[in-house]
């Protein structure tokens, strides 16, 4: 039988030990564990978290869990497994607060914000940085899911974002789940096509980045788009 949390020395429980120590101190089963809160006969939190995280091979993969087969997790049930998910989605959100007012200097800039969370996506996810005349993110606006050349992107659209935005500068992003950056011809077509328009709008495109496996590649950068367009 294992040790219940309460039998574990006082430096050794997660409650105790980050009151007394600090966040920073615990491991990743630890503050799981604070959050499951009790364990089974079989296994105390910390165990469970443990499993949990084996499971899902890292804490990324562990927001790739669904509700579902979090409940099916001994020791979870449906309660814990909606804080856990509550936890995950605020940890997201907590994220994506942070690129706000960064300043983009580079393709690479932007590459670097989306390489965790295109990691772990198997659709293709379109979205719209708002920029402002200095080049500071002001917004990041998740606009569609699906195949680039199947989702049936609308410019009218995305412009219609864009001008409710008050947006001076707009760059677009996709991922490609293959985890192979490079352009498709309709990914190349579709980018000309919005450039042009939000010059009729006046709102200056500044680049379409296509995020692969930890690799980008910049639309704006290649041949067949800078010899037309540029």
């Amino acid at each position: 039988m294992p040790l219940k949390i309460k039998e574990l020395p006082k430096s050794e429980r997660p409650y105790e030990k980050l009151e007394k120590y600090g966040e920073k101190m615990l491991s990743n089963a630890e503050l799981l564990a604070i959050i499951i809160k009790t364990g089974t006969k079989e296994e105390n939190s910390i165990d469970i978290a443990n499993r949990i995280l084996l499971m899902s091979n890292s804490l990324k993969g562990l927001q790739n869990l669904s509700l579902t087969e979090l409940e099916n997790i001994k020791g979870i049930g449906k309660v814990k497994a909606i804080q856990l998910k509550s936890i995950c989605e605020l940890a997201k959100r907590m994220s994506k607060e942070n690129d706000i007012m960064f300043q983009v200097k580079s393709p690479q800039d932007v590459a670097k914000i989306f390489f965790e969370e295109f990691k772990i996506e198997k659709q293709e996810i379109f979205k719209i940085i708002i920029l402002n005349t200095k080049n500071y993110i002001i917004k990041i606006i998740d606009f569609a899911k699906g195949k680039i050349d199947s989702i049936n992107l609308d410019i009218k659209q995305i412009l219609q974002e864009v001008i409710k935005q008050n947006a001076d500068r707009i760059i677009i992003v996709h991922n490609h789940p293959s985890g192979d950056p490079t352009p498709s011809k309709a990914d190349i077509n579709f980018t000309k096509n919005l450039y042009k328009a939000s010059e009729i709008v006046g709102v200056k495109l500044i680049d379409h980045i296509v995020i692969g496996f930890n690799k980008y590649e910049s639309i704006f950068s290649r041949r067949e788009f800078k010899d037309e367009i540029i």
